[in-house]
């Protein structure tokens, strides 16, 4: 190595761009299409998304002649750093990608022509699209008025339950249409079954140290991360009535919930009875399906109970969009692929029945398929009851800080459970709100320095 003229470490660099560049005169060019063909490439995040594009697109491809549609599965964080990287380089791009609620926020910084996606607004108003969608989830895909992404889905939510242990404890769901009903039945229903000093039973699953449980409740309310401007609304009224409500929930003398984390124990915990109830938003209703098959005919749907009388009888949780970035030179194809993948009534059907996620068109609601009883559910037409609700969802609004603000409020869910464990009422409610302004002010701090929000 010392007889090396430049020393090892140069020379090791040399030997790496000498190989490199042999590698790419040797691979094979990028993947062109064949002359005459137009290739339109999709990129999702999620298998259930994936397996339902891969059957219907020869269908639009056979309407199509010399379209060839490529379909690309990926990673959640990799479909997104990948798009943020090819938005900030100005490299090419899928002519369609879909991106979850949690991470859509960071595409919409800076001016607006200066955002990667394509501004759809004219687009859906001209086709009437606005006005067949359930409008509150057009809120996620838009910044400043204008919108950049499809809706594929509405998700609102309801409770699952243990149909069979609430006849057992003679309790009527339709009987617990208010959160302070269910809660006084949840405290008489959570207890020890034994006698051994430990809780057998609680009435629900919520996260005492996690923001995602707290997160539909809020919505519910009315309440959420950001409003409609932009603005910060963490540590709003609505925000510290919630949090100082649902704090007692997860601990302390009158709790009445808990939590275990997901998969093979949280199926296990249904299975005992662990859990009588979980927040339910229609994609979770097929999760609990595959999941707890032994739970069949012993599970229902009810209406998430509302804040007060009158108020709303649902909230929202997740979401998905698909855009088209401004780097696909075929944007008008790419138009016409997106519509017929998430609103094409034909696939609407299957795609309900293995997935119960409802499809945000209402003229889609009439088909069969969202009629049908389902006998896990107890022959409860689920798609019905979905339905009955979807037009109450909340909007979300979404902000280059949305996943700051996520982890700040988990972070006041922690703060605030700690507290009550050791100190229970006495002050609180001034706790709450004195922890979510800390919180909120360390984003507002950010959002000061951004002259674009």
């Amino acid at each position: 190595m010392s007889r090396l003229p430049f020393g090892p470490a140069p020379t090791l660099l040399i030997v790496v761009c000498v190989l490199t560049a042999a590698w790419l005169a040797l691979a094979p060019g990028p993947d062109v299409p064949p002359d005459g063909v137009t290739r339109l490439h999709v990129l999702t995040f999620a298998q259930t998304h994936y397996d339902a594009y891969k059957v219907i697109i020869p269908e639009f491809e056979a309407s199509h002649p010399g379209v060839h549609v490529k379909l690309e599965l990926g990673d959640e964080r990799a479909v997104t750093s990948r798009l943020q990287s090819a938005f900030w380089a100005g490299t090419k791009t899928p002519d369609l990608v879909e991106v979850e609620i949690g991470a859509v926020g960071m595409f919409f910084r800076g001016p607006l022509d200066e955002i990667g996606f394509t501004d759809l607004t004219d687009r859906v108003h001209e086709t009437g699209l606005y006005d067949r969608i359930v409008q509150s989830r057009f809120a996620p895909w838009s910044s400043r008025g204008r919108i950049f992404g499809l809706p594929h889905d509405v998700h609102p939510v309801m409770l699952a339950y243990r149909r069979d242990l609430f006849e057992k404890e003679g309790v009527d769901p339709a009987d617990l249409d208010t959160w302070d009903k269910f809660v006084a039945a949840g405290r008489r229903m959570t207890r020890d079954m034994d006698g051994d000093g430990i809780v057998d039973q609680y009435m629900i699953e919520l996260s005492d140290s996690a923001h995602g449980d707290l997160e539909p409740l809020l919505f519910q309310r009315g309440g959420g991360y950001f409003d409609a401007d932009g603005a910060l609304t963490m540590d709003n009224a609505i925000a510290v009535e919630t949090l100082a409500w649902y704090v007692p929930l997860v601990v302390g003398p009158g709790q009445i919930a808990n939590s275990l984390g997901a998969g093979q124990i949280l199926t296990q915990a249904m299975e005992d009875g662990f859990f009588l109830c979980l927040l339910c938003p229609d994609w979770r209703s097929a999760v609990i399906e595959n999941d707890m098959p032994r739970l069949s005919g012993k599970m229902g749907l009810m209406p998430l109970p509302r804040a007060e009388p009158g108020g709303r009888g649902t909230s929202t949780w997740g979401g998905t969009m698909v855009g088209i970035p401004k780097q696909s030179p075929h944007p008008d194809l790419a138009w016409e692929l997106a519509l017929y993948l998430y609103y094409a009534p034909e696939p609407f059907e299957e795609r309900f029945r293995n997935t119960n996620i409802l499809p945000p068109t209402r003229d889609a609601w009439d088909l069969p398929a969202i009629s049908e009883p389902r006998a896990y559910w107890g022959g409860q037409r689920i798609g019905d009851m979905f339905v009955s609700i979807a037009d109450e969802t909340p909007p979300q609004y979404t902000s280059p800080y949305t996943p700051l603000a996520k982890t700040k409020l988990g972070e006041a869910v922690l703060q605030c459970v700690d507290y009550y464990k050791h100190n229970g009422e006495e002050g609180f409610r001034d706790f709450v709100a004195q922890t979510l302004k800390e919180k909120a002010d360390d984003i507002r701090a950010l959002l000061e320095r951004n002259p674009f929000l």
